[in-house]
């Protein structure tokens, strides 16, 4: 690495600079607040829509189905091609081409317009994946947690700030009609970032290389057993999408027809056979000759943090999307009174996600997954004992202690993503951001079935499991090997 190269990266971690590597971190942070802000800025609004367009509560709990359905191919499309194209161009093109269905939501009117174009703002909820490739360009691997903790935590406010400020900017608005001045700023501010973003970022800092794949289609993998596990661990992300279908057939939501969900069943099977296909085709080398050890890299380690982020970051996004109710029915409390008692989980994020990642970097990547995987069950476990009896502020208390694990496992996780192949870092968060959207499908699931104390130890009993799994994970130590455009090799410290 040259003296460049070293000064853009090894300058220190001043949060208050905006200069150099701070500077691409801040203003990424900031694109993924805004990348959350427009996913979620229906979410707030959902009476005064409900109200005007004269739709049903089921229509607008289908809206909340549909606003997560195509995030989960989302990401890993957007991970490719962020490994392929960069994250300026990627990041940049995605804020702007998103805000086009974010007007469209606004101006929508009737439940089909709307559902459409919470269809298309599915994919911006892949942006998160961008970022963190861009992140990884930037920061060496002693500061990288910290930073991609930073990225991701404080990111991920932006559905919180949703919540509490677009009601407010909807009322300044005014009339039935303010929701879809609110909307439409989200879009704005979307669209004029993308162009903030675009001049002012750079893939690498000055005279570094940016790797990319070899092929687009598919993830490599660098052993025949890793072949296998990669298709094995496709599975889940189609099921969720299946799983997404019959919530919407007649039997359920009754949106779509029994025609149309067969439909969709048919086409997942098709897509994932076209999958097996892309996956040898890139792949297929590795059953002709071994892959050099210098160039190998194991798949295990992404398929361990796949499950620890279907049970963290899907846990997160289904509990936000029920603890208001759930206080509300558990301590009779009115609907304001609740989502405010219950938003003390999601703003844990601007501090535990930065926790996780800061403590991965000094105290080791694995010991700190085993350890706030541990503290995340045994959270749920607490939670799922909650009941009328207890104080509001002792369950309030319980239920931000468990964020705090449940955040900074997710800061812990991505703190190790960037560690495993740098040309598939886009790819490898890509299928484990999407494995966080596939805990959410299936948790929220499981909620229509069962009560509050079960849906908190289902959450438990699979954070258990996530925990055995860490034992099979390795501690990334030593470094990496990338080759140049010109055949040399550089090699790249994770640890």
């Amino acid at each position: 690495m040259s003296s460049t190269i070293a000064s853009s990266t090894n300058s220190g971690f001043n949060l208050f600079s905006f200069a150099g590597k701070m500077k691409i971190l801040h203003l990424s942070w900031m694109a993924f607040f805004i990348t959350f802000v427009v996913w979620f800025n229906h979410a707030p609004l959902m009476q005064a829509i409900g109200t005007t367009l004269d739709i049903s509560m089921d229509q607008l709990k289908t809206l909340l189905i549909i606003n997560v359905a195509l995030t989960i191919p989302a990401r890993v499309v957007i991970g490719m091609l962020t490994d392929r194209y960069g994250p300026r161009l990627v990041y940049s093109s995605l804020l702007a081409i998103c805000s086009i269905p974010c007007f469209m939501f606004a101006m929508a009117d009737s439940f089909t317009q709307l559902a459409i174009a919470r269809f298309l703002l599915g994919f911006i909820g892949a942006g998160f994946v961008v970022g963190i490739r861009m992140v990884s360009e930037w920061f060496p691997a002693n500061e990288l947690g910290t930073a991609e903790g930073i990225y991701g935590g404080w990111g991920n406010f932006g559905s919180a700030a949703a919540a509490f400020t677009l009601p407010t900017v909807a009322l300044l608005f005014g009339g039935e009609e303010g929701w879809r001045y609110a909307v439409g700023v989200t879009g704005l501010m979307s669209l004029v970032f993308a162009f903030v973003y675009y001049h002012n970022v750079r893939d690498t800092p000055k005279g570094s290389t940016y790797f990319r794949p070899k092929n687009l289609g598919a993830m490599e993998v660098t052993s025949k057993g890793d072949f296998f596990l990669l298709l094995l661990m496709k599975l889940p992300m189609y099921g969720a999408i299946a799983l997404l279908a019959w919530r919407l057939s007649p039997a359920r939501a009754d949106m779509l027809s029994d025609l149309a969900v067969n439909a969709v069943y048919t086409g997942l099977v098709l897509l994932y056979l076209w999958d097996v296909n892309k996956v040898w085709q890139v792949n297929r080398e590795v059953f002709v000759k071994p892959v050099p050890q210098l160039h190998r890299y194991k798949f295990k380690q992404v398929a361990v943090l796949n499950v620890l982020y279907f049970a963290t970051f899907g846990s997160e996004l289904a509990v936000i999307s029920m603890l208001p109710l759930f206080f509300a029915e558990t301590f009779d409390l009115n609907p304001v009174i609740a989502g405010m008692v219950a938003s003390g989980y999601a703003f844990m994020n601007l501090m535990s996600r930065p926790a996780g990642g800061f403590i991965s970097d000094r105290c080791g990547r694995r010991v700190t997954l085993l350890v706030l995987t541990a503290g995340l069950a045994m959270g749920y476990f607490a939670m799922a004992m909650v009941n009328s009896s207890w104080a509001v502020w002792l369950a309030l208390v319980t239920v931000m202690a468990c964020s705090f694990f449940v955040q900074s496992g997710e800061g812990a996780v991505f703190a190790v993503v960037p560690l495993i192949k740098r040309r598939l870092t886009g790819q490898i968060a890509g299928m484990t951001g999407a494995y966080g959207n596939v805990g959410a499908v299936v948790y929220l699931t499981v909620l229509s079935f069962v009560d509050y104390s079960t849906f908190f130890m289902v959450i438990a009993v699979t954070a258990v499991v996530g925990f055995l799994t860490i034992l099979f994970m390795e501690e990334p130590r030593g470094q990496m090997a990338e080759v140049r455009e010109d055949g040399s090799v550089e090699l790249i410290s994770v640890s």
